[in-house]
């Protein structure tokens, strides 16, 4: 229980910054980096409600997610496009490598045991992916963009967090 108690103490600490990195692209930031950090702050919550908090939905409210989610993706997408545009190749970098991120979780939470047959792969490819993303963190400090660093560390969390959420509720299906 202890454990448990930390862990969403953790979960709301990581939100709480991540609300407040928010407010900092807001004041200081562009605006595909506004509209990125805002998309997948909504992604993010709605995957926290859906991992940890998805035995007590009622079926309206898991309609209702799985429509936000698509628009959330879309602004996401938008961002990552706008990115490749402005020629800003580590945030386009890292935002391609978040959507490869949330395709595997889409997987991960949609067809649970489809994973579980293939446990070892979907392991791979999300080391690969959290890897990756783990690298850009001293690239953005080599550049001097402390703000994308502290950002990046931030997400890695966050999403460390909803990883551990969907392989406790992969076991509880299975």
């Amino acid at each position: 229980m202890a454990l448990s108690n930390r862990f969403r103490r953790f979960k709301a600490a990581v939100f709480a910054l991540l609300g407040a990195s928010l407010v900092l692209y807001a004041l200081v930031g562009r605006p595909s980096e506004i509209i990125d950090t805002a998309a997948w702050l909504v992604l993010l919550a709605l995957f926290e409600i859906e991992t940890a908090h998805g035995r007590l939905l009622t079926p309206a409210r898991v309609r209702l997610i799985h429509a936000l989610r698509p628009l959330a993706g879309a602004a996401v997408l938008a961002a990552a496009i706008e990115y490749l545009l402005e020629s800003e190749w580590l945030d386009a970098f890292n935002a391609w490598l978040w959507i490869a991120v949330v395709i595997l979780l889409e997987i991960e939470v949609r067809a649970p045991r489809a994973v579980a047959r293939r446990r070892e792969s979907f392991l791979v490819a999300a080391t690969v992916l959290y890897a990756a993303l783990l690298m850009l963190v001293p690239a953005w400090l080599w550049q001097g963009e402390w703000l994308a660093a502290w950002d990046a560390t931030l997400w890695l969390a966050a999403f460390f967090a909803i990883e551990l959420n969907v392989l406790d509720r992969g076991r509880a299906m299975l």
